[in-house]
């Protein structure tokens, strides 16, 4: 069948594919699973009880929960029902939450927990036409089943079937909000054609069957993992909910799946955790392990490195990095990465792994992707974020920064015409704000965000992302932040790795104490330097890291220092860390 809005997917699947787990979440010692009959089904009941709760097309709903199956039943729902979501981080502070509840006229919301119920009640008090506040976990307050219930008790096929004639492609489906990193969120609309185009743009980009299964952790709010979601339902793949962010290793090796969706902070974390492992061994099977972890970061495409290398590397696949790919389930076919940088020596060792790791590009007003690297022939490059997507156009613009055009690109941001205005030009093309450049005629590669270069007081632009991406490669920077705008030279704010130096500590007979005394102990500082020197000599001499503060603590979603896709809040880490910049900039230069 024709697929043109997205809940045309649940038909689409329950012909082509009906899955026995077309969704599925862990309860306890044991996954339950939803077939595709009970997700349309249990869908369609939702949205009779959303019509017999007082929900109009048009009306706005807010979802606010973790991954569960219970979201996907919402979301379906509410486009049957003509209702616009607005999916929101769980994790939002209060101010931006309000802000959201209010700037989309919310009447409804499905909250994952009582907790959350109770900030939603309070903040939405005097919102006009606010019919109340659904839970997904069991306890006080009104219970999602109630509207379920309502919808069992009083379906409506006909009036949905009305509504659902109705909606056009072009139609708006949801509205994002954009954390940022600086100002009010922004809520970015998107259409059921905007995400069904971004769903047909990638499904050639991987070998997709309706027999895998996909373990899901990254938020749903998440553009790329919604998108995806939906993709996965139009290839009859299953989808499994890891029970969350801490049990994602055990989740992998229970579900085995063949993809997931990733970001490069959690790519970093399995890396950094591999390598203190192989710190851990002994005698032979600690130098087998290094011998193939260097082996693995010098890997090229297309047995580049010749057939000495290529024997090598059989061998470190068969003795070591067969483990990695137990680790992770076994059957891992493809990894997506988006939201950040993904450092190219990761890239190449998971490749030399036989992990396929494909690094994309996009943001949430182009549904989100805009290239991504892929399966096709000669369609992999490290350091870049691969080739621009079938139905998607991409230039660069004269200061370096990247256009696209196509039917991905957002209808506009909701109530803010101005805004829209300056995002996408009189000729349709969106402006990203990022700065790339096209290598080899068809990979694009980003260097930095437009708005983060910065200028030196001797007139030197600094590009940090890329200085930042560099210190992260070695195993003792956790974390970094490069500042200097309107300084004589460049500095940077450093999150040690603490757990690794805690064994390099082990090794070296040196007890570092806990982070708040590591940050402010000597050999630490020492060993840091070490490793920025290294960086340094990789850099123009107005790049180079001058001085640089350890911090004891990550940077975190909760502190309000980063992005819920863990960008960093610039701003907000600077205010934070005021007395810190005044001492490297306010001490004379040595």
């Amino acid at each position: 069948m024709k697929v043109t809005r997205l809940f045309d997917l649940l038909d689409n699947q329950l012909e082509r594919f009906p899955k026995e787990d077309a969704l599925a979440c862990k309860s306890g010692d044991r996954w339950t699973k939803y077939s595709t009959r009970q997700f349309k089904d249990t869908a369609h009941d939702l949205s009779y009880g959303l019509v017999a709760r007082g929900l109009r097309k048009g009306d706005a709903l807010a979802l606010i929960a973790n991954n569960r199956p219970e979201w996907n039943f919402v979301d379906m729902a509410a486009q049957l029902a003509g209702v616009i979501t607005a999916p929101i981080y769980p994790t939002v502070s209060e101010h931006d939450l309000e802000y959201i509840l209010r700037h989309a006229e919310v009447k409804m919301a499905f909250v994952s927990t009582q907790e959350l119920r109770e900030k939603v009640e309070r903040l939405a008090k005097g919102l006009p036409g606010f019919l109340g506040v659904f839970v997904f976990d069991e306890g006080d307050g009104h219970s999602w089943k109630e509207v379920l219930e309502a919808g069992r008790e009083k379906p409506c096929p006909e009036k949905i079937a009305e509504i659902t004639s109705s909606i056009l492609p072009d139609d708006l489906v949801t509205l994002i909000y954009t954390s940022g990193t600086t100002g009010q969120p922004k809520g970015v609309m998107l259409s059921h054609h905007n995400i069904l185009s971004n769903c047909e743009a990638t499904e050639v980009l991987c070998p997709f069957h309706h027999s895998w299964l996909a373990l899901s952790f990254l938020p749903l709010n998440h553009v790329l993992e919604r998108m995806l979601s939906y993709l996965y339902m139009y290839y009859g793949i299953s989808i499994y909910y890891a029970e969350s962010m801490d049990t994602i290793g055990d989740n992998l090796k229970e579900v085995k799946p063949q993809i997931f969706v990733t970001v490069p902070r959690l790519l970093e974390k399995v890396f950094d955790k591999i390598v203190t492992k192989g710190e851990e061994l002994k005698g032979i099977k600690k130098k087998l392990f290094f011998w193939a972890l260097r082996l693995g970061l010098r890997y090229e495409l297309h047995g580049a490195n010749g057939w000495w290398y290529e024997f090598q590397l059989a061998i470190a696949n068969k003795l070591i990095f067969s483990k990695w790919r137990e680790a992770l389930g076994g059957k891992v076919e493809a990894i997506a990465s988006g939201g950040a940088a993904l450092q190219p020596r990761l890239a190449r060792v998971f490749h030399a792994a036989r992990i396929t790791v494909l690094e994309g590009y996009g943001l949430t007003e182009t549904s989100p992707v805009i290239a991504v690297n892929n399966f096709q022939p000669g369609c992999i490059k490290f350091g870049t974020v691969g080739t621009v997507i079938s139905n998607v156009e991409v230039k660069i613009a004269e200061d370096g920064e990247i256009l696209c055009r196509g039917p991905n690109i957002m209808l506009g941001y909701y109530k803010e015409p101005e805004l829209t205005k300056d995002a996408i030009d009189a000729d349709g093309w969106f402006h990203t704000g990022d700065i790339g450049e096209m290598q080899e005629g068809k990979f694009l590669k980003i260097t930095d965000r437009k708005k983060e270069i910065f200028k030196t007081s001797g007139g030197k632009y600094i590009i940090p992302q890329m200085i930042e991406n560099k210190l992260k490669e070695s195993p003792f920077i956790e974390q970094a932040m490069v500042i200097g705008e309107n300084q004589k030279f460049a500095a940077a704010l450093v999150v040690p790795a603490f757990a690794h130096f805690s064994e390099w500590g082990k090794q070296n007979r040196i007890d570092f104490g806990d982070a708040a005394a590591l940050a402010g102990d000597s050999r630490a500082r020492d060993k840091v330097r070490a490793e920025i020197e290294k960086v340094n000599k990789t850099l123009g001499h107005f790049e180079t890291i001058r001085k640089f503060e350890l911090l004891p603590r990550e940077f975190s979603i909760e502190a309000g220092e980063m992005t819920p896709k863990l960008s960093l809040k610039r701003k907000a880490i600077m205010e934070a860390n005021r007395e810190l910049v005044k001492r490297i900039y306010g001490e004379p230069e040595k």
